[in-house]
């Protein structure tokens, strides 16, 4: 939005004056609605010559589930980095506004839309009457979406008491309950998948939340030694995520597609490649870290680190929004 301000020597003329931060409001709408066309136009692209059939309503599903996963990234690394700022010597006072409420209204909303989906038998629902409410009870992915829910309603509510550190609880329900959910009991050893997965999840969702409040926070500083060291210490621990990130994918991967069968599978199945697409995502995110840590490093002024962490954040947010796709999708068979 622009307002006119008066020229000086030019009676009558006026000059748009851009308010600070309206392009960068725009630039993140943009970046928004981009990511949803990947959960939107993803199952179409990755089914197409595969021979298999989604389930009804796997774009709502997959975008729905983008939106829940990065409803937990928000405020888990909100979290995260304010207990990094305890090592930070000389840190500002100065924080800013927490996303974690607005976050989880969105994780509710996205939890109750596919609770919603459950309870009318795994399809988008046309109307309210064809949603059983009370059958969510009644089946274990129903109880799971439930928790999901009133997981992101707690967490809500803590967000806006006396003590919002509070909120880690039921988040850390949410993620118990999307491990189980995503390993149903008639897997092979679903506990173990669910295990990869909790932890999976979790160090994602410290990764790039914890990188997008820590650049927030820089640029409420601006340059100061508290943001080099702040930054400093959340890339030695993100090298840790990453490594944790990289063994549970590796190893949830050869659960469900054998290394003797996962290379076809990798381009001939739609979980295969979109799989194949995150991977090459995280690929270039972590060249991205490394470049952001060298320059952290190495650079006379290692605030220019600054400038590849926000493309890290960025693909980050792409990575989340291929993940949600990934889990609507049909998973291969063991072949």
């Amino acid at each position: 939005m622009t307002l006119p301000r008066p020229t000086p020597g030019v009676s009558g003329a006026t000059e748009p004056v851009r308010r600070p931060g309206t392009g960068r409001a725009v630039a993140v709408l943009v970046l928004v609605l981009l990511a949803a066309l990947v959960p939107l136009l993803g199952p179409s692209t990755a089914l197409q010559g595969t021979g298999e059939a989604a389930a009804p309503g796997v774009g709502a599903v997959a975008l729905l589930r983008t939106v829940l996963f990065a409803a937990l990234c928000v405020p888990v690394g909100e979290l995260f980095v304010r207990r990094l700022l305890r090592a930070v010597p000389g840190a500002p006072d100065a924080a800013p506004r927490g996303w974690a409420p607005y976050a989880a209204a969105a994780g509710f909303v996205a939890a109750l839309g596919l609770a919603s989906i459950v309870a009318t038998g795994n399809a988008v629902p046309g109307s309210i009457t064809e949603i059983d409410v009370g059958g969510l009870y009644e089946s274990r992915d129903g109880k799971l979406a439930l928790v999901e829910v009133n997981g992101f309603l707690a967490a809500g509510l803590c967000t806006l008491s006396a003590r919002p550190a509070t909120q880690v609880w039921p988040l850390a329900a949410v993620v118990v309950a999307e491990a189980l959910r995503a390993h149903p009991t008639t897997e092979q050893s679903p506990l173990v998948g669910s295990g990869l997965t909790l932890v999976h999840l979790t160090c994602a969702a410290l990764w790039a939340g914890g990188l997008l409040y820590a650049l927030r926070m820089l640029r409420r500083w601006g340059p100061s030694e508290a943001g080099v060291a702040l930054l400093g210490l959340y890339a030695r621990v993100a090298a840790v995520l990453l490594a944790a990130i990289t063994a549970t994918g590796v190893a949830s991967s050869l659960r469900r597609m054998p290394g003797e069968t996962i290379l076809e599978q990798l381009t001939t199945t739609a979980y295969g490649r979109v799989l194949l697409a995150k991977v090459l995502l995280v690929a270039a995110v972590a060249a991205l870290a490394l470049w952001a840590r060298i320059r952290l490093g190495r650079a006379a002024d290692p605030l220019t680190a600054y400038s590849p962490a926000r493309a890290e954040v960025v693909a980050l947010g792409v990575v989340v929004a291929v993940s949600g796709l990934l889990t609507a999708l049909p998973v291969p068979i063991r072949w």
